[in-house]
């Protein structure tokens, strides 16, 4: 009978340490949306194609890869600006080549290329930003995703540090019966 106890507690433990694990990863499920794919922010990109089928969320991140020869990026402010691409008030620049443009909160944000002729020829991104979701959420299947070094340790660390502290509670369970 004792036996049977300390199974039962070591299913529950484990039980809840998956739960949990699960948790961390659900809440970490941010996505960095690389603009244009493969071709970047390029005048060659459908830009409005590649951000069609694709949701975007607060704590989500836009990466921009662009040659500055073509032209820099712009955020502007307002609808207006954007579709008859005004960059006369920028509320950003964008000039690097390879930015990240973190999605902090919902709104709509408008990005262009700063060659008009290019932004008139579509080389434009407004992303609507929704509110983080709250259960698990699929990525779309054309979803381009890039991986970057966390910059805190990563769930699987704390997946590791879960599966020890439950296998030692388990030793000892068994242990004291």
């Amino acid at each position: 009978m004792k036996m049977g106890g300390a199974i039962i507690v070591m299913v529950v433990v484990v039980v809840v340490t998956a739960m949990n694990m699960t948790m961390d990863v659900v809440a970490a499920a941010e996505v960095n949306h690389v603009v244009g794919g493969d071709h970047g922010w390029d005048p060659t990109s459908d830009i409005l194609y590649w951000s069609s089928d694709r949701i975007f969320r607060v704590g989500d991140q836009i990466w921009f890869t662009y040659s500055a020869a073509q032209g820099l990026i712009a955020e502007l402010k307002s609808r207006e600006e954007y579709e008859s691409c005004n960059m006369s008030n920028p509320i950003m620049m964008y000039t690097e080549g390879l930015h990240t443009v973190p999605l902090d909160k919902e709104g709509m944000r408008y990005f262009v290329s700063t060659d008009s002729q290019n932004c008139k020829n579509g080389l434009k991104l407004h992303v609507e930003v929704q509110p983080k979701d709250s259960g698990s959420r699929a990525l779309p299947v054309a979803q381009t995703v890039v991986a970057h070094g966390p910059a805190a340790p990563s769930s699987s660390a704390r997946y590791g540090y879960n599966v020890i502290l439950s296998l030692l509670l388990c030793v000892i369970v068994v242990v004291a019966y």
